[in-house]
């Protein structure tokens, strides 16, 4: 990790196949963008999801896991326990998480 990520524990909600098109649970280590802002906007921050070695996340679940937001100035204000944002890969959302701690 470089200086100036920001580290969270947050819950992350898959949405179901039906609302998202997502067929496969995620596993491994996640790297979805992270948008803060609406669902029209394209900035969004990058960050990393890491899942223990057999832990992994099917549509329509949740957890409570921790990632990592990359530095980016833009999130400066935006990350804050109960925030809500937007989970994607590319244009399509995928799920939701909610802050729920900031570690550092």
């Amino acid at each position: 990790m470089t200086e100036g990520n920001i580290r969270v524990r947050a819950r992350i909600r898959l949405l179901p196949t039906a609302e998202s098109g997502r067929t496969v649970p995620i596993q491994g280590s996640y790297r979805p963008n992270h948008n803060f802002f609406d669902r029209d906007n394209r900035e969004m921050a990058m960050g990393f999801i890491n899942f223990a070695e057999g832990e992994l996340l099917l549509p329509g679940e949740s957890a409570d896991v921790e990632l990592t937001f990359w530095s980016w100035p833009r999130l400066a204000g935006e990350v804050y326990p109960g925030r809500e944002w937007l989970i994607q890969e590319g244009p399509t959302v995928v799920g939701v998480g909610t802050v729920l701690e900031v570690i550092a």
